[in-house]
């Protein structure tokens, strides 16, 4: 009987051991997540890449997000790049440096029969391919501009009545870029002498 007895005040302990304990666990796991969720995971190196790669579906909607800005941005900058190179670059600007002596400028005639035209201009790469304009006073049909030109290289093109008029008969020789053809001439070095 003793034995009884000892096992039944062991077990009647061990009650009010737990019974206390219970008192302390009670609330333990909603302790223990709300620790946790203060705290942020630290990710390492493969950890961001792998976000990157298998991102969760808001992930993947902020990456086409970042994706079309980026997009949108190259488009853009692409554009102004496109322009430049196409449109500027291939026709440089001519600027007389002090080394061209004010001596060594000639005169070029420009000369174009155009009969029925009622605007006539010249472009080139000697005023940035702006345009001067062609003069008929006489209005005999044959439009004529003098241009002052140091020594060089020049390539140009007539523009009637907002037509590109590349092929200059009285042209040294012709270049054709993006498809139309311009005039070339020799100012002062073996050319023309014009």
């Amino acid at each position: 009987m003793n034995q009884d007895r000892f096992e039944d005040a062991l077990k009647n302990a061990l009650r009010e051991e737990v019974s206390k304990a219970l008192v302390c666990v009670d609330d333990l796991e909603e302790r223990v997540l709300t620790r946790l969720g203060e705290r942020r995971p630290r990710l390492g190196i493969s950890d961001w890449f792998h976000l990157l790669i298998a991102p969760s579906r808001s992930g993947r909607v902020g990456q086409l997000a970042v994706l079309a800005a980026t997009a949108v941005a190259f488009l853009v900058l692409g554009f102004f790049a496109a322009e430049r190179v196409l449109f500027r670059e291939h026709r440089p600007r001519l600027e007389l440096t002090p080394s061209v002596a004010t001596s060594d400028v000639q005169e070029v005639l420009f000369v174009l029969p155009a009969l029925d035209a009622t605007n006539v201009l010249v472009v080139g790469n000697f005023n940035s391919w702006e345009g001067t304009p062609l003069s008929d006073e006489d209005r005999d049909g044959i439009w004529t501009a003098r241009v002052p030109l140091p020594p060089g290289r020049y390539e140009y093109a007539f523009v009637i009545d907002g037509r590109w008029w590349g092929q200059d008969p009285l042209a040294d020789e012709y270049v054709q870029s993006f498809g139309e053809y311009s005039s070339v001439r020799y100012v002062g070095r073996g050319g023309d002498g014009a």
